[in-house]
């Protein structure tokens, strides 16, 4: 993990990722961190779960297609910018781990018999 993060040239921001990544190790500590496609992910029985990516004004969340259309509307609400495949926090924006722990707990039961990396 810390490998990811000192790619990461904003001090602040390498911070606050590390914070939501101690987060998810708390809250989910079955899943597994691995960086694959130089890109921080979440995996559960060698299934992706959740994934992370930062740029200069935001970090990207991917919680897959599947996860995005069920959380759409919560996410829209919480105020994130999205698309097809994921969504942004800005920076300075808030994070909503009520959220984030409802999409990683909808990937985690979805794919609970998935025995592929992606869902099909």
């Amino acid at each position: 993990m810390e490998e990811y993060l000192s790619t990461i040239e904003n001090e602040e921001h390498r911070k606050r990722l590390r914070q939501i990544f101690a987060w998810i190790t708390r809250t989910f500590p079955d899943l597994e961190y691995k960086t694959m496609w130089k890109q921080p992910m979440f995996l559960e029985h060698k299934t992706f779960i959740i994934g992370f990516s930062a740029s200069k004004n935001h970090f990207p969340i991917y919680p897959e297609t599947k996860g995005m259309e069920e959380f759409s509307n919560e996410i829209r609400e919480a105020g994130y910018t999205q698309s097809k495949n994921l969504f942004r926090i800005g920076w300075e924006d808030t994070v909503n781990f009520p959220l984030l722990e409802k999409i990683i707990n909808f990937n985690r039961i979805d794919k609970a018999e998935c025995s592929t990396f992606w869902r099909k």
